[in-house]
């Protein structure tokens, strides 16, 4: 999806979509999550096959990679599913959800294994919750009270759980860090 958001950057803002699709040589169809995602999370609109910026989507492309960040965390904690895993995490007495917890959550919504694989990734990626490969588990970022939404302080740093290598993984378009897999279990850590 930053792909296609940054490529729309460099066509002022606005294309067509099929152009797009073009431009990136692949087929319609297989822009469409991306492009659907990015509407959710209100960044695009597609109006009569063209697709546009928003006033946030702007500010999304034009931030730093922080801003970037929490711009996609406060929309992405708008989402039913993120709230829901965020409750979740927030209620469970450690603070954390396995695999197949995580699994059976998402389920309720989609029940695809790469969509979880994105969830995983996108929540990571804009630090609303890291993952523990060694415990195969989701864990929430507890943040002090003047480092939640609107403060200006950056994120915590990742501990060495979160660090693993992402050899092997081929790019996927519509993970923000561009690794693919087919479950949980292989969740490459984002770095970023």
């Amino acid at each position: 999806m930053m792909g296609l958001l940054v490529l729309l950057n460099s066509h002022k803002g606005s294309e067509d979509v099929a152009l797009l699709a073009d431009d990136l040589d692949l087929e319609i169809d297989e822009i469409l999550p991306s492009l659907e995602y990015a509407q959710v999370l209100q960044l695009v609109k597609v109006a009569e096959g063209r697709v546009s910026f928003t006033d946030l989507g702007k500010r999304l492309v034009q931030g730093s990679i922080r801003d970037r960040k929490a711009l996609l965390r406060e929309q992405l904690r708008r989402t039913t599913l993120f709230k829901t895993i965020l409750r979740a995490l927030d209620n469970s007495p450690d603070h954390s959800m396995s695999d197949e917890e995580l699994a059976q959550l998402v389920a309720f919504t989609t029940p695809a294994d790469e969509a979880v694989q994105n969830i995983v990734n996108w929540g990571r990626y804009a630090d609303l919750f890291r993952y523990d490969s060694d415990e195969r588990r989701l864990v929430a970022v507890r943040r002090p009270a003047s480092s939640r939404p609107g403060a200006n302080r950056p994120p915590p740093s990742g501990g060495s759980s979160e660090r693993a290598s992402a050899e092997g993984k081929a790019a996927h378009p519509s993970s923000p860090t561009g690794d693919s897999g087919v479950g949980v279990a292989g969740v490459a850590p984002v770095t970023a």
